[in-house]
């Protein structure tokens, strides 16, 4: 049983997942404005090529990147504070 004051796991994740995908797409903009250009330094990892597993019948492709640039972390500390106001 949950307290009067717990709050949803899944409220925290969708509201992280918004201000990441939110501030990603303002630093993508903001990387043509040169005062705002700073917003979209950031670091890209994962899988380069795409790792395939041929079963002969069924053929899976696995593949992950990740992209964060400043403005996606910012997104990210603006939804914690706008969770724990919620």
């Amino acid at each position: 049983m949950r307290g009067a004051g717990s709050k949803n796991s899944w409220a925290l994740f969708l509201i992280l997942l918004t201000g990441i995908v939110l501030g990603g797409f303002i630093g993508m903009l903001a990387a043509n404005v040169p005062a705002l250009s700073w917003l979209s330094y950031g670091q890209a990892f994962g899988f380069k090529d795409p790792i395939v597993l041929n079963l002969g019948i069924l053929v899976l492709t696995f593949g992950l990147s990740i992209n964060i640039n400043i403005a996606s972390i910012i997104g990210m500390i603006i939804s914690i504070i706008i969770y724990r106001f919620l």
